[in-house]
This record gives structure tokens, sequence and C-alpha cells, in this order.
């Protein structure tokens, strides 16, 4: 995963965080609980780390949510890949339960707040076969 900022800029990343997911629950989305499960920001940098602070301060004064931003926000320590098995499994299990009621209202919420972020055809991971 590479982030590129000619493509979406840090806030409109942000944007699309904040949008598609609970960030006041500590260690849980959706139906997942547990510490991996938590709303956390891994800042790249100094300047990254203090727009997502800032926004997180936004939000709770405006009180963006019912609850708290419970989000962390922490130094990018480096990335680690998910197991084959998760690599594109929207792409490989469209019908799944845990995507058709968690993941696809996700996505249309995307396409519907971010239409110019919104592709139809989903970049792979892995190369189709």
């Amino acid at each position: 995963v590479e982030y590129d900022p000619s493509q979406v800029s840090y806030d409109q990343l942000l944007d699309v965080f904040w949008a598609n997911h609970d960030p006041t629950t500590l260690n849980r989305q959706g139906p997942d609980s547990g510490t991996s499960y938590r709303s956390e920001i891994f800042a790249a940098d100094a300047v990254q780390q203090k727009i997502a602070d800032a926004y997180i301060a936004q939000l709770n004064a405006a009180h963006a949510f019912s609850a708290p931003v419970v989000t962390k926000v922490e130094p990018l320590r480096g990335f680690y890949a998910a197991e084959g098995y998760h690599q594109d499994y929207l792409i490989h299990n469209p019908t799944a339960g845990y995507i058709v009621y968690n993941d696809l209202p996700k996505i249309a919420n995307l396409k519907r707040l971010f239409p110019a972020l919104y592709r139809d055809k989903p970049v792979m991971v892995t190369p189709a076969s």
C-alpha cells in the first residue's frame, strides 16, 4: 500500500476515514472486537500527526459524533500485509455475510459521500488469474 498525495489529499483520506467507521468505540468496529479493531491513525510524520490530532479536536469540539472520538494517532512504524486469504476478500467473496452486512453499506456510503474518489473497478492486491 502506498499513499500518493497527488491522488488523494491527506485531508480527503481523513474525511473518508471518519465517514466510514465509528471512531467512538474503543477496540470495536461493527461486529468485531479486540485491540486489532481499534480506531487508529498511523501518521507518517509530524505534520500528519498534527493534522490528525487537530481533526480529532475539531470533531470533539463540534460534537460530530454521539460520543467522544477515541481514535489514537500514533507514529507509523511499518506496514504489515494481511494474510493471503484476506487479500481482495470482497472480490473473491462478494456474497459472504460479513461483506453484505458490513462492507457493502460502507462502499455505498463512500460512493454517495465521495463520488469523485469512488471507482467502480477495484484495485486488486493480487493479479487476476
